[in-house]
């Protein structure tokens, strides 16, 4: 065993398989991916599940994902990573140069993550700060993250929601969310009609990695007395400039 060949490293990497896996794991699977023994790899996921780091899927016999604590983990390090100061300052210019309040989103199960967010100066605003959670179907940033999902995850994750109505704009029909969604799939553009807050719009843009996958969202929102749907749609331009920036920092 050399110093890059440790225990702590190999049940590292076992994590980081599970990560990437779109979904819960097998053992064979694992054994199949992992070059370690399945003897090994039982001791080594039974410890990991006994820490809340690994869980075992129920009605899938020895199907592995990550736990609440490695999930927990995942997000500490996204909120308060070194990119987190470069990521407010993009968001700052940003809400400089639309003159409204902007945030940073990603998917936390089935609902958004405010990872940032900056108000701007105008007395009407909203109480969500970073660490704060909103549904998915009635918000821009969470559509547009929904969309962006392969369409199989996606449609199994829009089957558990509770699509509570917030306004009378709030899509509350299963297929009728499913048809706006592959409508922001196709734009990479998603816009909360005064959905989730009456009398407040919200267009939002994707953040896309390097293999052309959707981390976050950026997003921009308004009273529409002040910018009106029809308005805010014109953000969208530096809303996609900013989501490159954004992109570099993850």
């Amino acid at each position: 065993m050399t110093g890059a060949d440790t225990p702590t490293l190999r049940a590292f990497a076992l994590l980081e398989h599970l990560v990437n896996a779109e979904g819960p794991v097998s053992l064979a699977d694992i054994a199949h991916d992992v070059d370690l023994p399945k003897a090994s790899l039982h001791r080594m996921l039974a410890s990991l599940e006994a820490g809340g780091l690994v869980i075992r899927e129920p009605g899938q016999k020895n199907a592995y994902a990550i736990g609440p604590r490695l999930a927990q983990l995942g997000l500490g390090v996204m909120m308060h990573s070194g990119a987190r100061r470069l990521r407010h300052a993009i968001l700052s210019h940003l809400v400089a140069d639309l003159g409204e309040t902007c945030n940073l989103t990603m998917l936390h199960n089935t609902e958004v993550l405010y990872l940032d967010r900056m108000e701007a100066p105008w007395p009407l605003r909203l109480d969500l700060k970073p660490g704060s959670h909103v549904p998915a179907h009635c918000s821009a940033s969470g559509k547009l993250l929904l969309a962006m999902l392969p369409r199989e995850q996606r449609s199994a994750i829009v089957r558990t929601l509770k699509l509570e109505r917030f306004t009378p704009n709030t899509i509350t029909d299963p297929e009728l969310l499913e048809a706006e969604l592959d409508r922001t799939a196709h734009k990479r553009i998603a816009i909360d009609n005064e959905e989730f807050v009456a009398g407040i719009a919200c267009v939002a843009a994707p953040v896309m990695s390097e293999n052309n996958t959707c981390v976050a969202a950026i997003a921009v929102h308004a009273p529409v007395s002040r910018a009106p749907l029809s308005r805010a749609l014109q953000f969208v331009p530096r809303l996609q400039e900013a989501a490159r920036e954004l992109a570099k920092t993850f």
